[in-house]
């Protein structure tokens, strides 16, 4: 099958969704299939406003209909709702071609966070570009649930997984500080609602893995937190394996992709009983979810590596991928709906 992915977001950036649709792409291209990628690295663009690590693709919608038509794809999939997914859902309309995409991020809740935007019209408009989507895949049943009852429709499961091989219980050697470890990792933003974990008292040391636009301001308010910065591969793995407790402060994320590392690396959660960590922790058993944050960092601290170790192994890249591909909306040779 030969199959368009039209995203706004890709490597080197650093962030759940790049790392599903790297690994998603990963496995497709193994089974055989043909995928192009269209990303902001093949156009000129700008720094997003308040996460410039995001390229905005500038007037792509040409360039993207002359690629898409010499491709001639099978399926049309398009994963964010930048310019790029603009420029593929103009494609789809102009050409008469159906299409799938996704609700990777809350990004009405992140433009609330920085700009005056009502929830309600932001809503409204997510909604009037998905509309003639044929499938609108998302995280979790949990997150469809919400998302069916904001309005939206054609809903469709697309699970996450975990790269167990990197993401394995190691030495807790690897860091030399006092215990409990407590530890976020992802990126250092307001929508990650991160001091609601450098506020807490608790005892041990707090690390934060990551990078964002927020890392110097809490660098600086935060002198007792350790502040490593981003990481990557091993050196990311091992930091997350020698943590005691993971602790995820977001109530925005619409599945939390790091919960599922952490817990193979054999570290319990504690985080908030929102959509995410609801859709992805154990409550007791691979974490604890409650309003008060620092309990549940106490009660997640002893619970099992091994329960955590072998809950996170039920989720794999290709079961995930399989639900993609199932998802798909195929088009015939001729490039009009089936």
């Amino acid at each position: 099958m030969r199959i368009a992915l039209i995203t706004d977001v890709w490597t080197p950036l650093i962030n759940g969704v790049v790392t599903t649709l790297e690994n998603t792409v990963r496995i497709l291209r193994e089974k055989g299939h043909v995928v192009l990628v269209l990303s902001p690295d093949m156009f000129p663009g700008l720094p997003c406003p308040t996460y410039p690590e995001i390229r905005l693709s500038l007037f792509p919608w040409r360039k993207v209909t002359r690629i898409l038509d010499n491709y001639r794809p099978d399926a049309v999939h398009i994963a964010n709702e930048g310019p790029m997914g603009w420029a593929g859902r103009f494609f789809c309309w102009k050409r008469g071609k159906g299409f799938t995409s996704a609700y990777h991020t809350r990004l009405p809740e992140y433009i609330r966070l920085r700009f005056p935007v009502p929830l309600r019209a932001s809503y409204a408009f997510f909604r009037w570009f998905h509309k003639p989507s044929k499938a609108v895949m998302t995280a979790s049943p949990e997150l469809m649930e919400e998302l069916r009852s904001l309005g939206f429709s054609s809903l469709k499961l697309w699970s996450r997984g975990v790269d167990t091989g990197l993401f394995r219980p190691r030495s807790k050697d690897y860091l030399d500080a006092p215990r409990p470890i407590s530890m976020f990792m992802g990126r250092v933003a307001v929508e990650k609602n991160i001091e609601d974990f450098l506020h807490l008292d608790i005892p041990g040391t707090k690390y934060v893995v990551g990078d964002g636009p927020a890392f110097v301001k809490l660098k600086g308010a935060y002198p007792d937190v350790r502040f490593v910065g981003a990481k990557r591969g091993e050196e990311l793995a091992a930091h997350l394996a020698a943590a005691d407790v993971f602790v995820f402060p977001s109530t925005t994320d619409t599945f939390g992709l790091v919960l599922l590392e952490a817990m193979a690396c054999g570290v319990p959660v504690a985080a908030y009983p929102v959509t995410g960590p609801q859709s992805v922790v154990v409550h007791g058993q691979t974490g604890w979810l409650s309003d008060d944050l620092g309990e549940a960092v106490h009660r997640a601290l002893p619970l099992s590596p091994q329960a955590c170790r072998s809950h996170a192994e039920i989720y794999s890249w290709e079961r995930c991928t399989e639900q993609f591909l199932g998802n798909l909306h195929l088009l015939n040779m001729h490039g009009l709906d089936d």
